[in-house]
């Protein structure tokens, strides 16, 4: 290189004229080691797909590798909310709170990507240190389009900072004919240098907590993803709200996030530990193979929630599943000090349901006002206390039905006999139907005084993380003994969760025609959850399972539509805006018609000659402004005790294309509210407190 210089320095000097005395060439840039971003792979229909971490994991993964000494142990560190830990020596990623297989994690510092590739993929870490000291030599030396054999066999040509090939190994003796010949694959350095999206890092802080449960089947929505998928999905909205619609109160740190974790039921039914899968599978039919597996998988799941064996099983594992989950996250996060809520989707909602209306209150002095299913509606009794312990004489003189002491001893019935009675029992030995009401409801409350099976409270010992982690769900046998007839619903044992719900979601539910189906015609103004304040029911307008709560609270000549949920960009959506002003001038023109008509018919002559049009527009005005009040009203009906007062039933806003085709759209819009970010505002709202019709933080 010098002498390179002292010729151009020559020929400057030689030449004279108007020219410098001498050219000097550029000096080398100064080499600067390259900065490494950490990845984890993550397998799609047998591909592997490279992710990266934010820039917040990728540093303190960064700091620990940098820290961590030969002699050293492991060292784990939490990424992406605490949902899941890095080994660093093992470079391996693993879940949490779901079963989930691990994951390969590199530090990456090159990328390659073929031709007909569509991102870039991180070399391993031994060759990129291979292609680093390459590249660090070139740089400083300044020679460039050398040759770099790769242990792959392959060979990368540095041509320059800014162009860097990888290319395939021939034999040489065998050159590839000119069809089999591949395109180089390029090389890039550093992760500023190659087109991907690092994700945002998530706050520390947790704001609140939600339980969220599936329905039926294995698979969420339209594209087979399961319910960590689904709820990954649902979780990333919620971020992305809380920027777009808490602005203020996140720039100022006063709101962090909110977590949600799935809750999985379905591998437990149909795990080897019930065995379900294999009685199915020995009686079903050899034909439409296809059609008869996703039957098994999915519609079956609603016959064993109305079965007493399964039951017990689906709704111990929800429980268990739940509190679980919330030992494990408090442990995680020693200092959350937030609520927490719970949602579930289709049959998944109507499980919380269930398992909502059997919890019991803080205080165990009086009993909590429960779903009766053998009345027409909630409500509480007003009958004396009653006591299993008690004799049967003395049970039936506080109700006041000793007159039908005789029936009962004839037939040698005591207290414990009179436990496994069912209505059908009673009425075969000539029991009126009141007096029947009256023992069945007494013999439910001796029922729900039975010690309950509580799961144990979270320990704030971090040592048993992974004893909390490999429990299974814990499942209660169930009593085949008695059963509340007549009405579908089997009796079970409700187990506790270990806290008290603010609020209970439900999307796509079914909860109206179960109860419906099981007999119940109304439900009590008065009653409300034992343990839970907040209760909405969120649905697709072409959701063919959904179904509305509020008629079966209100009275039956009140016809109340749906709060219609605003849109996370505006109120409503266009389409909807001009169809509803269509249908309004519609409205209002034949409205108008009309009562001018009936103005003019109804008026005497000589008001018609004296300004009878004019009285017939105030009459329209006036009609007008009561319609615009009788609206106003209708928007702020109070709706029971279930959700404080406030509205219950709230239906998302279709899509310009849906509103082409319901029934084209009618799967898709029950499996829609994981994506839907009008549903994640919703519940966001309800959560910070501003109510799902109050105006976000940002407004």
């Amino acid at each position: 290189m010098s002498t390179r210089m002292s010729e151009l320095e020559g020929l400057g000097s030689e030449g004279g004229g108007g020219g410098p005395d001498w050219i000097m060439l550029d000096p080398p840039e100064p080499y600067e080691p390259v900065q490494h971003h950490w990845f984890y792979n993550q397998t799609s229909e047998g591909r592997d797909c490279w992710q990266p971490f934010s820039y917040e994991d990728s540093h303190r993964l960064e700091d620990a590798f940098t820290g961590v000494g030969e002699s050293e142990g492991e060292v784990v560190v939490a990424t992406e909310g605490r949902r899941y830990d890095v080994c660093v020596k093992e470079r391996r990623r693993y879940a949490v709170y779901w079963d989930q297989t691990s994951s390969e994690v590199r530090r990456c510092s090159w990328f390659h990507k073929g031709s007909k590739e569509i991102s870039y993929t991180p070399h391993t870490e031994d060759i990129s240190s291979l292609l680093e000291d390459a590249y660090m030599i070139a740089v400083t030396l300044g020679e460039w389009k050398s040759n770099l054999e790769l242990p792959t066999g392959e060979t990368v040509i540095l041509h320059n900072p800014k162009l860097m090939t990888q290319h395939p190994n021939y034999f040489k003796d065998f050159p590839p004919s000119p069809g089999e010949r591949s395109q180089p694959r390029t090389l890039k350095r550093g992760i500023e240098n190659i087109p991907v999206e690092i994700p945002e890092g998530e706050p520390d802080m947790v704001d609140h907590l939600v339980f969220m449960v599936h329905g039926i089947g294995p698979a969420c929505d339209l594209r087979l993803r399961g319910i960590v998928q689904c709820v990954n999905e649902f979780r990333s909205a919620s971020l992305a709200l809380i920027s777009s619609h808490f602005s203020p109160a996140e720039v100022h740190r006063s709101i962090g996030r909110v977590e949600f974790l799935p809750v999985n039921w379905h591998k437990v039914l149909h795990g080897e530990s019930t065995g379900v899968d294999r009685d199915i599978e020995r009686i079903t039919l050899p034909s439409i193979s296809r059609l008869r597996q996703f039957s098994n998988d999915t519609v079956l799941d609603l016959f064993f929630y109305n079965s007493p064996t399964y039951c017990q099983t689906i709704v111990d594992t929800v429980a268990s599943e739940i509190n679980r989950l919330h030992s494990l996250f408090l442990l995680r996060h020693p200092n959350f000090s937030g609520a927490v809520s719970v949602a579930g989707h289709s049959l998944g909602s109507l499980i919380l349901f269930d398992l909502l209306t059997n919890q019991k209150a803080a205080s165990e002095t009086s009993e909590p006002e429960e779903v009766s299913e053998n009345t027409e509606d909630f409500s509480s009794s007003s009958e004396p206390p009653c006591s299993s312990s008690d004799s049967l004489e003395e049970v039936l003189t506080s109700m006041g039905l000793e007159e039908h002491l005789r029936k009962l001893q004839k037939e040698q019935v005591d207290m414990e006999a009179l436990m496994l009675c069912s209505e059908g029992d009673l009425k075969e030995l000539g029991i009126p139907l009141g007096p029947r009401k009256k023992i069945l409801h007494c013999v439910k409350k001796w029922k729900l005084q039975a010690p309950a099976v509580q799961t144990d409270k979270h320990s704030q010992n971090s040592s048993k993380l992974q004893t909390i982690q490999e429990t299974p769900p814990t499942t209660s046998a169930v009593d085949y003994q008695h059963f509340d007839v007549g009405i579908g619903q089997v009796s079970i044992d409700y187990p506790q969760l270990v806290f008290h719900p603010q609020a209970f979601f439900a999307f796509g539910s079914p909860i109206g025609m179960f109860l419906t189906v099981r007999g119940l015609k109304r439900i009590h103004p008065n009653y409300s959850f034992p343990t839970c304040r907040s209760f909405y029911n969120i649905f697709h307008p072409f959701d063919p399972v959904a179904y509305r709560i509020e008629p079966m609270i209100l009275s039956p000549d009140m016809d109340v539509p749906p709060m219609l949920m605003p849109h996370h960009k505006g109120r409503k959506r266009m389409h909807l805006e001009l169809k509803e002003g269509l249908t309004r001038v519609g409205s209002d023109l034949l409205g108008s018609l009309r009562t001018v008509w009936q103005s003019f018919s109804q008026l005497p002559v000589p008001a018609l000659a004296e300004g009878g049009a004019t009285a017939a527009a105030a009459h329209l005005n006036e009609d007008m402004e009561t319609s615009v009040m009788e609206n106003e009203d209708r928007k702020e009906v109070t709706v029971g005790k279930l959700n404080g007062g406030r509205r219950i039933d709230y239906v998302l806003q279709e899509t310009p294309i849906e509103s082409f085709n319901e029934y084209l759209f009618a799967i898709q819009s029950h499996l829609c509210y994981w994506e839907s970010e009008d549903t994640a505002l919703l519940v966001l709202k309800e959560i910070y407190g501003n109510g799902p019709s109050g105006t976000s933080a940002q407004q």
